[in-house]
Parts: structure tokens; sequence; C-alpha cells
């Protein structure tokens, strides 16, 4: 296991920045997708739909490559290859998709989103850093 970095967690953390996952198709094509995303400890936590292409992807194979960027100047971002633990009816589905939803929607819209994203087909997803890449501030 990777273990992060106060910085690097901090970065991850910043704001709304959405995180791009990249999974493998079943005839080996890369699939890339926005997620939104949260921290438990060292592991990065996302819901999506049992039937999502991402899903059936981690599914089949389990590696997979998260990069969350900064698009501002001076420029900074971090990769993180992991692998990802899909839990079905998970009883932290509604507080991680309430987490989630706060953290991008704003804590007034937590709950909305929270009851919104953990209904039944819902999965917590949990991807175990393996390697990270940080670099930080590359326009300096």
């Amino acid at each position: 296991m990777y273990t992060l970095t106060a910085e690097q967690k901090e970065f991850l953390l910043h704001g709304t920045r959405t995180a791009k996952i990249a999974t493998v198709r079943k005839d080996g094509r890369p699939h890339v997708v926005p997620i939104w995303f949260v921290l438990d400890e060292d592991t990065l936590i996302f819901n999506t739909g049992d039937t999502s292409v991402k899903a059936r992807n981690m599914q089949r194979d389990a590696r997979v490559t998260i990069c969350v960027d900064d698009e501002v100047a001076p420029y900074s971002f971090m990769i993180i290859e992991g692998t990802a633990v899909l839990e079905e009816n998970s009883a932290d589905l509604k507080l991680w998709a309430t987490r989630i939803g706060g953290r991008y929607m704003g804590s007034e819209r937590a709950e909305e989103f929270g009851a919104r994203n953990s209904t039944a087909g819902e999965l917590v997803v949990r991807v175990t850093p393996t390697k990270g890449i940080f670099a930080k501030d590359l326009a300096n």
C-alpha cells in the first residue's frame, strides 16, 4: 500500500477538484471518466452505479489509475495507481454518498445528494493506492 503524505491529501481534497479514473474494458481499451471522491485515510472513496462501464470494468479487473489535477497556474497533479474494491449493499453507502455530495454540492445539499446516490444499485468503491506520483507547481 502507498501512504499519502499530508501535502498530497491536502491537494486531493482542496476545493471541488474532480478525479479522472481510468479502467480497462474487456477488449483492453481504456475507459476514463470523471468522478467525485473523498478520502478515508489513504483510501479514495467514490460511488457509482452497478451497471456503469467503470463498475463492470472494475468487477472484472480491479486495477485502476486516478488522476487529479489543478488546472490553474502554477499547475499540479497527482496520479494514483491502485486496486478497487466494490461494496454492494454497503451499510456505509449513504454516509459516503452524503459526504461526497457535501464536498461537491455544499453542506446545504449534502443530504439531498446522499439520498439520491445511495439507492438500490449504487456501490461504494474503495481504491487502495499502490503507487503515487505527485508533481507540484510545474510552471514555477
